[in-house]
């Protein structure tokens, strides 16, 4: 999503060098027209994007290019609609503000071997949604990291981030994503009752520490 920011810290490298270590030789080791989509997921502000990305460059910097794909880019609104939306009826937050069909199916495209991925790209500051096409020639790993990725279908490797709303709201400051009020926290904690309940379809488990364990 254009306008994002992302806070690196060495707490998300140490976690993400422990993931690399479980899934590397699986993945380095495989033909090379095998792709793999590793999912990261949890709650908003637990560190999917910070990982993600260090899970990528860990693989890059082994000679395995890769994409990473947001799940922000695939929200059926752009931010400020979204909020809105939310507004008129809470019962709108949750997997249904996302084209996860549509979100799947380019990962399908990327794990099948195209070259090219045209797929929807979120404006935050201009609060629209536009396309990129992400160039997938000579890919060997495809990152997909969001709060519901643990529901796409075609992962091959799933991680999940067991830190809740409650751990998390320091790190959402620091990024600046929204004010952190009564209605906010309400929305994360519906929020909570859905990823929660994604933590059994994982198969690498980042702890509250994020150590990393399963």
């Amino acid at each position: 999503m254009l306008g994002d920011k992302i806070v690196v810290k060495p707490h998300h490298t140490k976690a993400a060098e422990s993931v690399f270590k479980k899934i590397k030789d699986r993945i380095l080791n495989s033909s090379d027209r095998k792709r793999f989509a590793i999912t990261v997921s949890g709650e908003s502000g637990c560190g999917k994007s910070e990982i993600g990305s260090e899970i990528l460059r860990l693989f890059k910097e082994n000679g395995a290019r890769g994409l990473i794909f947001h799940q922000d880019d695939y929200f059926i609104y752009p931010p400020r609609t979204n909020d809105k939306k939310r507004e008129e009826d809470i019962n709108n937050v949750g997997m249904r503000e996302v084209r996860i069909d549509r979100f799947d199916a380019d990962i399908k495209k990327a794990k099948e071997g195209r070259d090219n991925i045209e797929k929807p790209l979120i404006d935050y500051n201009k609060n629209i949604i536009i396309t990129e096409e992400y160039d997938a020639s000579d890919i060997k790993v495809i990152v997909a990291e969001g709060t519901y990725t643990a529901a796409l279908k075609n992962a091959d490797i799933k991680v999940f981030i067991d830190r809740d709303y409650r751990d998390t709201l320091e790190h959402r400051r620091e990024r600046g994503r929204d004010h952190l009020n009564n209605y906010t926290k309400k929305i994360l904690r519906i929020e909570h009752k859905i990823i929660s309940g994604h933590k059994k379809d994982a198969n690498i488990i980042i702890n509250k520490d994020y150590s990393v364990g399963k």
